[in-house]
């Protein structure tokens, strides 16, 4: 939402908002002018408005939903508002249900590297992307059209993930698009994954027609085994690429875990050979996705592989928070992770044991995860109680309780998640509220141990609030 405020200011339009709490991103916002309200809602909406926009978080009962509708003013969620916006640019669309905001975050480094001036919106802090004081935001102003390669003086890139939560990727305008997973998720809106196949497929029907030009027409790059291709793929008309490990894909990736090392083959030829600016094979498949996007998007591919070499990584995906001291010697290490579905956990906590290796000298994984929404919970409650086989220790909090219903609340609860992980054998244990959690990680962690914290809700001050408590260095004599 706040990189949408910001394009659309760039197109002269005046913008306002409001949000439930202060954040970084509310003060970022207030600081480059925006009349930004935080806590109680306004009373009443601009005399002056033509629309509204919300996001997918806003209760219809929310009181300027309310007085927009008794006023008769037009109603956009987010996706409607940026699709508008993709209309009269060149729009590229980063979809499937995990990776979405790092291949989008990694593209845009790369497309910049290469000169081509894209405008951003990434659902994460980007470092690369900061703003006039030098914070790192989600947002990037490009040029009005792109500037060099196979596609000069086209409309400008414009570069955005396609969530498809309650359809909302139905509402964009894509030129190019990927899709690199498709998994069960939102059954509480989809009902079940036949349901989420043909939001895809419909998803991938909005490209136009495909050339042999890859920089004319429209172009999807498609899990080759992650995807389900096939079904997704069916009667579209848009030029079609597959990428995966398997061979047989258009984009094939060769990854070795323990270097980073990525070398990437394309329709069996050579097409580079980096080092993985992130640890895990699901990054080394994300980092693929954007190499093959900005290779069709005109980028050269020496210029992607020197954004990689440099890239600083993104907020909230396996972000490195610190080594934090422990009283009685030694640290621990600490990661923040937005890992919020049963894939995303087991494939983060996979990437960390492989790559920091714990074990190694009798560390643990120490694992705090918050459930994001009861209904995802609910739905996906046993792959949920699979996917900890790589830690050690699992702290619970409460459900991060967002959009589902009061009834919904009530048919699962983290105990049960807790449960069904000692079930397995995996120590567990379910605690409330964070300040307590971070008492019992205190307890828990010793030196040499590994913490990384996991979940899309506010779960993250944990981390952080571990990370202040730190024992003073003792001081040194002169």
């Amino acid at each position: 939402m706040s990189g949408l405020a910001r394009l659309l200011r760039s197109q002269g339009i005046e913008v306002s908002g409001t949000d439930s709490v202060e954040s970084p991103t509310t003060e970022a916002l207030g600081a480059e002018g925006f009349c930004i309200a935080v806590g109680e809602p306004p009373a009443e909406l601009p005399a002056v408005c033509n629309s509204l926009i919300a996001s997918a978080a806003v209760s219809p009962s929310h009181p300027l939903m309310l007085e927009a509708n008794r006023r008769g003013i037009p109603i956009l969620t987010y996706a409607e508002a940026l699709g508008r916006a993709m209309q009269s640019m060149t729009g590229v669309a980063i979809a499937g249900t995990h990776g979405k905001s790092t291949t989008t975050a990694l593209l845009s480094a790369a497309l910049i590297e290469a000169d081509l001036d894209p405008t951003v919106i990434v659902g994460a802090s980007c470092p690369h992307l900061p703003d006039a004081q030098g914070n790192a935001t989600g947002f990037r102003l490009g040029a009005e059209k792109i500037p060099a390669g196979p596609r000069a003086n086209q409309p400008g890139l414009l570069i955005a993930e396609a969530c498809e939560y309650n359809r909302s990727f139905h509402n964009l305008k894509p030129v190019v698009a990927c899709i690199g997973s498709v998994e069960a998720d939102h059954l509480d809106v989809y009902g079940s994954f036949d349901a989420v196949l043909d939001a895809f497929r419909e998803f991938a029907k909005l490209l136009p027609a495909g050339t042999d030009d890859p920089s004319r027409g429209g172009t999807l790059i498609i899990g080759h085994d992650t995807a389900h291709r096939r079904d997704v793929t069916r009667g579209i008309d848009a030029r079609i690429e597959t990428i995966g490990f398997n061979p047989a894909a258009d984009w094939s990736v060769a990854f070795e875990p323990t270097t980073r090392h990525v070398k990437l083959t394309h329709k069996g030829n050579f097409a580079a050979a980096y080092t993985c600016p992130m640890p895990g094979d699901h990054s080394a498949l994300n980092s693929a996705m954007a190499f093959a996007l900005a290779d069709t998007l005109g980028a050269d591919r020496e210029s992607i592989v020197r954004a990689f070499r440099t890239f600083k990584g993104i907020g909230r995906r396996l972000e490195l928070i610190g080594d934090r001291p422990m009283p009685s010697g030694g640290t621990v290490r600490v990661y923040d992770d937005y890992g919020h579905h049963p894939t995303e956990v087991e494939m983060t906590l996979r990437a960390l044991r492989q790559h920091e290796r714990p074990q190694d000298h009798g560390g643990r994984l120490v694992c705090v995860f918050q459930p994001h929404q009861h209904s995802r919970t609910r739905f996906l409650l046993d792959d949920f109680a699979a996917a900890f086989g790589q830690a050690d220790v699992v702290i619970v909090p409460n459900i991060y309780f967002v959009r589902d219903s009061e009834a919904e609340k009530h048919k699962v609860s983290a105990g049960d998640l807790v449960d069904r992980l000692r079930s397995r054998g995996t120590r567990a244990m379910h605690l409330y509220p964070f300040d307590a959690i971070v008492e019992q990680v205190e307890e828990t962690c010793r030196a040499g141990d590994l913490l990384v914290v996991m979940g899309a809700g506010p779960v993250w001050e944990i981390a952080r609030s571990f990370m202040e408590r730190a024992p003073a260095a003792a001081p040194t004599s002169v």
